[in-house]
């Protein structure tokens, strides 16, 4: 239930605050991205967000903008102040410092150093601390760092083009290209804000990708393949210009690929009865890694050991406006799948947009 204390203002200037935090996207992982609003009786006097890893965070910008009129006024913050010295100062005692009067936080911090800290730190101050409003549109901005904070795995993205049938190729395998021009570069403008790229050993073998953000982006995804590329592909070659994980699955498996770890790459030994069960294992070392989003591309092997160990938190589908038809057709997600209707991953969100002559859908699962 909304908190009886927050106002119209609260939720309009939170909301803000919200728009706010998703211009750090790419540029500040595996910190959350935060927006902050400094306002004097529903007025505006500052804004921030936190910019860069490392960087000062929102609060530390909003209150530079406000300057004098900080005191007195209200913070509204997407993600509860920090209350540790990390590579910043402590947001909550910056807060009291300058004097503001009240603050307005949408979601609390689970990260163990903060945890209803900073909010317990304001309070002892004597400032007014409100918990709540905005609060879904700020999970939604925060999902990926929440995922890593409570369950030690990052965001993982499915992306697939596909026609209005539902088919990623005709029956012969001819399959470029089924979206258009901007849909392509919106995937690489996709990979250029993820930690990792993932596709499966089909995929590396039949299309030797590069799979870079052309132009990159703010991040450089380490490219990873579940399996054995072949010895020359365009991933091992490229290996000095940007990361290549190859994860394997069995100690024979890992030797043979001897020869992409003295070109660069790493080589990973991940065991597990089944494949779906080597695809937790990795996203937990991923986890472990600090990566905060991953980006599923295939094919459809992988995706859909992604969907049985059901480890897809957003789908990112590119609908291209043909039609194949053809029951050899392959379509996007394989794997074992649901037996029962019942058994299906369902979307709790559905975005649709346009992109040129493509349609665009985002899915996102669970709460």
């Amino acid at each position: 239930m909304p908190d009886p204390a927050a106002s119209q203002d609260d939720h309009r200037l939170m909301a803000r605050a919200v728009e706010l935090a998703k211009r750090g996207v790419g540029r500040v992982e595996p910190n959350p991205m935060v927006g902050c609003v400094l306002a004097r009786e529903g007025r505006i006097v500052g804004e921030g967000w936190h910019q860069e890893f490392g960087g000062p965070h929102a609060e530390v910008h909003a209150l530079r903008a406000a300057g004098d009129q900080s005191r007195g006024a209200t913070a509204y913050v997407s993600l509860e102040p920090c209350c540790h010295t990390g590579k910043t100062p402590p947001c909550s005692r910056t807060l009291i410092d300058a004097g503001v009067a009240r603050v307005v936080v949408a979601v609390r911090d689970p990260f163990p150093k903060v945890d209803g800290g900073g909010l317990a730190e304001l309070e002892r101050a004597g400032i007014e601390v409100i918990v709540g409003p905005g609060e879904a549109a700020a999970r939604a901005v925060l999902a990926p760092y929440l995922k890593l904070m409570t369950n030690g795995r990052p965001w993982v993205i499915a992306k697939w083009a596909m026609t209005l049938d539902g088919k990623i190729a005709t029956r012969t395998g001819d399959s470029q290209w089924i979206s258009g021009d901007k849909s392509r570069r919106a995937v690489h403008t996709l990979r250029g804000r993820v930690d990792a790229v993932i596709v499966g050993r089909g995929t590396a073998l039949a299309d030797d990708p590069l799979l870079t953000a052309r132009p990159p982006g703010p991040r450089t995804p380490t490219r990873i393949v579940l399996g054995s590329p072949q010895p020359g592909c365009r991933l091992i070659e490229t290996a000095a210009e940007a990361p290549v994980l190859l994860v394997a699955a069995s100690t024979h498996e890992q030797q043979q690929l001897a020869w992409a770890s003295d070109a660069g790459a790493e080589v990973l030994l991940i065991e597990g009865e089944s494949q779906a069960e080597r695809i937790t294992r990795t996203l937990e070392e991923l986890g472990r890694r600090r990566m905060t989003n991953v980006l599923v591309e295939g094919g459809a092997g992988v995706l859909g050991a992604m969907l049985d160990a059901r480890q897809i938190d957003e789908a990112q589908v590119f609908i291209g406006p043909k039609l194949f038809g053809g029951e050899g057709a392959p379509s996007p997600v394989a794997g074992v799948g649901a037996e029962r209707l019942r058994d299906a991953l369902v979307a709790a969100r559905i975005e649709v947009a346009e992109s040129g002559s493509d349609a665009y859908l985002r899915a996102f699962f669970g709460d």
